[in-house]
């Protein structure tokens, strides 16, 4: 059985000279380009909130990956690493549910 890691953001309205929906999408290419990247990680697929409702996050990151170790191996690989500091960035909010 998969272990899942799912994680939401609430971005900015405008960072790094960009709009959100800019940023949305520049988060979305980094994220997805971990898939094949990292041992352990089995698939990562990102998505971009369309409605836009009231308390709705904007960004959404959904990992399978082989177990509850792989998920120490993925977030402490460089290639992980590297797209922290453009989401710390970018990001408002954070939250986060493994299991």
């Amino acid at each position: 059985m998969a272990f899942k890691h799912i994680v939401m953001w609430t971005l900015h309205d405008t960072a790094n000279g960009n709009d959100k929906s800019t940023n949305a999408k520049l988060a979305k290419e980094a994220l997805e380009a971990l898939n094949g990247q990292i041992p352990g990680l089995q698939r990562l697929e990102v998505g971009i909130d369309c409605l836009q409702v009231a308390g709705s996050y904007d960004l959404v990151l959904i990992a399978d990956l082989d177990s509850r170790a792989a998920l120490d191996v993925y977030q402490d690989h460089p290639k992980h690493q590297a797209v922290i500091p453009m989401m710390k960035s970018i990001a408002s909010q954070r939250a986060a549910v493994d299991y």
